[in-house]
């Protein structure tokens, strides 16, 4: 008799009894069949020495999980999937006390029982039909979760006590949910054929789904919209207004932007000078503040982006506010910043000009004309700039620029909004609704009104619900006909099953119906095609990609305005005047692709201008940190910092290998091997082309590549010119290679809005 078997284990009742290393044994092998390059016995070693006297049973079944999870590499990638089983076997056992899955009309009602699933299923759903939903079910799709997979289910997605970590479900009980929450209000004799069809395509990683819908819907939570866009005006009501529903939407999963341009700038006049205005920085600290009173219920923390214009007044004590250098009293480092910028003020760069900076509220009509009306901000900018009357300041637009690109290098996280290309290349018509704010992948189109109070009849809060396509998922183009169908009506019924704790969200989804479906898996996407982000061999893929995408999108929706109606402000959005993103692209793109188009388009034009759109937007290219791992996909469009990543989240340090490694692995074109942004940045125009909100692009840099290793201003500022060039929107974080290993992460972000932009 081994030492090991001279133990003894502590069961869950508390009874003890003696080692059964047969069992062990037995456990690890089942989890091992089929796998390459793993070892049974390596496991049982690595697990062994940790073992001791009393152990419990389950701090054993986890001792066996590190001890494969340990083992995940390059040259053994298989672990990850050997350590996913044995985290399955172990989840099962603390949700159901065995390994086996209850029937699924018994698990609701136990779960319903105890409040953790809405009423409103057993409400809604005969015996008869779960028992049918019960038969779509098949439990042995989690035995394609890789490790990473398993855990961040178990973190975040799975319904659970997240106080004592008593985990409820399984995943496929996830997902059968979701589906038959989302179409429960379908007509009796075509929703079980949806709830089938919409189960297979997300239990079968073909849509990935974001954080609040994987972890809210089934749940009595009802609040699921990914992200919150939210307007202040320049009064305390509307600042106080602004305030309350951060709060509430920040405890509800939910992703903040903040447009704070409206507020004047410090010493401004207050009741004709009966006082001086405090200017922004002390209600961005309350916007902070309000951001942090919430965890999200364990989920995720709470996180915003605060966006303003590159003119405001007050900009170069807005552009440091995430430094670390300075005192308290002037940083407001837990926010993350958008800047906007238009077509003037990069002619003023490139002239080597000066910018005029104002306080919005001295300069009637220039905030306004900023988003709806180029020619006309010109027009009011140059005539404020004559007027000696009004209180400005003139700087260098290099120095000006520079300092903003420095804060962007410096920090990761001062985001790029060009609002002319987000209302000249948009859905939004802004003679109605100009977009005045984006969250990095989606855009908010707002009338003229602003948000005063938090019940105001008129006032609009924007929500984006948001899904992605696994294009590494796809055999043919022609799959996505079927899957953004099954996107669109999806995603469109959750805006009338979940709730409002807003007013002013009630009023802008029923007026616009906004979604923003994306993708993941673009770097496996390019790898399995032979393609590269760098050498413009991708550009006729992504071009026939993303053309594919918008047109089944488009589709979809005309099909459901033909069934239910169009939105209510459908004729606010230029595609109710026929125009679509083909007509409106940055042109610049066509001499970097020439591709032609392949779809229909006239006959969609037509359909739209005769039946409408059910919803405002359809694309939105959003970051899927955490979802993509659900599917083992590498992150959005962006490439691999390794084959395997090591990905830091509050479940610890957790090892993703790229998918397919072994016979991919020489086709993977990893970031750090990319030699410059040029290549990535006119994909992602090609992109941008089609996808009708915007688009979380990131720009990185190797200072090893420049010379004395350091990145020159030259080279962000000519990037940051080719973006405008291409067309983008947006841009999302500024990364830097900081020399630690090319498979190091960086920390895990949520998905929905952590750091502010839109992520599933």
């Amino acid at each position: 008799m081994t030492q090991y078997e001279s133990m003894q284990v502590t069961k869950r009742d508390g009874e003890l009894e003696a080692i059964n290393l047969d069992k062990i044994h037995r456990v690890i092998t089942w989890a091992a069949e089929g796998l390459d390059n793993v070892s049974v016995s390596q496991v049982e070693l690595k697990s062994h020495i940790q073992f001791y006297d009393g152990i419990r049973t389950d701090d054993i079944h986890e001792t066996i999980i590190k001890a494969a999870a340990d083992q995940i590499s390059e040259e053994t990638p298989d672990y990850q999937y050997l350590a996913a089983r044995l985290s399955i076997f172990h989840l099962r056992k603390i949700a159901f006390g065995q390994f086996e899955p209850p029937h699924l009309r018994d698990h609701v009602i136990k779960l319903t029982e105890m409040g953790k699933y809405d009423q409103h299923i057993l409400q809604d759903y005969s015996a008869e039909e779960l028992e049918t939903m019960n038969g779509y079910i098949d439990h042995w799709r989690d035995m394609n979760f890789s490790y990473t997979a398993v855990k961040q289910l178990e973190g975040k997605y799975l319904v659970q006590n997240r106080v004592t970590k008593q985990i409820y479900e399984s995943p496929q009980f996830l997902y059968i949910l979701v589906a038959a929450c989302l179409f429960s209000k379908y007509p009796k004799d075509k929703r079980l054929d949806y709830v089938k069809r919409f189960y297979d395509a997300v239990s079968l990683f073909k849509i990935s789904l974001p954080t609040p819908i994987m972890a809210g819907v089934r749940t009595p939570t009802r609040q699921f919209s990914s992200c919150v866009l939210i307007e202040s005006g320049d009064s305390l009501d509307s600042i106080n207004a602004t305030t309350s529903a951060i709060v509430k939407y920040v405890s509800q999963r939910a992703g903040i932007g903040i447009n704070g341009g409206r507020i004047r700038a410090v010493g401004s006049e207050i009741r004709g000078g009966e006082a001086q205005h405090t200017g922004l920085l002390p209600f961005f600290k309350m916007f902070q503040a309000a951001v942090k009173s919430c965890s999200q219920g364990g989920v995720r923390g709470g996180a915003a982006t605060l966006f303003y214009p590159l003119w405001h007044l007050e900009v170069e004590s807005l552009l440091v506010l995430k430094n670390n250098r300075g005192v308290d009293d002037n940083r407001i480092r837990h926010l993350d910043y958008g800047v906007q910028i238009n077509r003037l003020l990069y002619q003023r760069l490139i002239k080597g000009q000066t910018i005029t900076l104002f306080s919005p509220h001295d300069v009637p009509g220039l905030y306004e004309a900023f988003f709806a009306d180029q020619d006309l901000f010109e027009k009011l900018y140059l005539q404020y700039e004559q007027d000696p009357k009004i209180r400005k300041r003139t700087i260098s637009a290099t120095e000006l620029f520079s300092l903003m690109m420095q804060e962007r290098a410096g920090t990761g996280r001062i985001y790029i909004q060009n609002v002319d290309h987000c209302n000249t290349h948009s859905p939004f018509n802004p003679a109605f609704a100009p977009v005045r704010q984006s969250n990095l992948c989606m855009e908010i189109a707002l009338p003229t009104h602003s948000l005063n109070d938090i019940n105001d009849e008129e006032g609009e809060i924007a929500l984006c619900t948001l899904s992605a396509f696994n294009l590494g998922a796809l055999n043919s183009l022609d799959e996505l006909e079927g899957l953004a169908d099954l996107a669109v009506r999806a995603l469109d019924a959750l805006l009338d099953y979940q709730e409002y704790p807003v007013k002013a969200a009630h009023v802008a989804t029923e007026k616009r119906r906004s979604l923003g479906v994306g993708v993941i898996n673009y770097a496996y996407y390019l790898a399995k095609n032979g393609v590269r982000y760098s050498d413009g061999s991708a550009l006729g893929l992504t071009h026939r990609t993303f053309e594919a995408i918008q047109y089944y999108l488009l589709k979809a929706s005309v099909q459901l305005s033909r069934e239910y109606g169009p939105c209510k402000a459908f004729s606010e959005t230029t595609y109710s005047q026929g125009i679509l993103p083909i007509d409106t692209y940055k042109k610049d793109i066509d001499a970097v692709c020439n591709e032609p188009l392949l779809l229909d388009w006239e006959q969609l034009r037509g359909d739209i201008k005769q039946y409408g759109l059910r919803n405002s937007t359809l694309t939105a290219l959003m970051p899927s940190e955490t979802s993509s791992q659900i599917a083992n996909a590498t992150n959005g469009i962006e490439p691999p910092r390794g084959l395997v990543s090591v990905k830091q989240s509050k479940d610890g340090i957790l090892r993703q290998v790229v998918p397919e490694f072994q016979r991919l692995k020489s086709q993977y074109e990893l970031l750090w091997q990319i030699p410059s942004n040029e290549g990535y940045l006119k994909l992602v125009g090609v992109m941008q082309k089609f996808v009708d909100q915007s688009i979380s692009a990131n720009t990185n840099y190797d200072p090893q590549r420049f010379e004395g290793g350091k990145v020159s201003m030259t080279q962000l500022l000519k990037d940051l010119l080719q973006a405008y060039k291409y067309g983008l929107k947006t841009l999302y974080y500024h990364n830097t290679r900081d020399g630690a290993d090319d498979s190091h992460a960086d920390m895990a972000e949520d998905d929905g809005c952590a750091g502010g932009a839109c992520k599933i």
